[in-house]
This record gives C-alpha cells, sequence and structure tokens, in this order.
C-alpha cells in the first residue's frame, strides 16, 4: 500500500483544519468518500458517495478525526 499523509485527500492538512471539514457533513461526505477510494478501499468510499448510511459515516469521520487526527476505521 503506497504511504499517505493525514486527514481528508491525503493532504496532511492541519489538524484543525480536518475538523472543521469533518464538522460541516457535505465535506465530510464527499471528502471522506474521495479518500477512502484513494486509499484503495473502493467498497466503503462508493458506500458514501452513495449516501448509504451517509450519517453513520459522519460521526465515524468526525470521531476519528478528533481522537487519531485522522481517518481511521475503513479509510
Amino acid at each position: 500500500m503506497a504511504k499517505h499523509g493525514k486527514g481528508y485527500l491525503n493532504l496532511g492538512l492541519p489538524w484543525i483544519l480536518n475538523i472543521i471539514l469533518a464538522i460541516i457533513p457535505v465535506t465530510s461526505w464527499i471528502l471522506g468518500g474521495i479518500t477512502r477510494i484513494t486509499r484503495g478501499h473502493w467498497i466503503m468510499g462508493l458506500l458514501q458517495l452513495l449516501l448509504i448510511g451517509e450519517i453513520i459515516f459522519f460521526f465515524v469521520d468526525l470521531v476519528t478525526v478528533i481522537i487519531s487526527k485522522d481517518l481511521r476505521i475503513f479509510a
């Protein structure tokens, strides 16, 4: 697996910026799906982008960004 940065889009953005992006539901939905796809988790990324269980992904992304400063679960 290729190396990647932390946070959304694997850019290594500052932690506080990742939290702000995780709080906004639309950016969390789009950027979370794209990040999962770029990290090789095609199924989870497509499920998120297709709005299947989107509220679950929103809370998972928010909690993992706050606790570990990265998308950890399924990303």
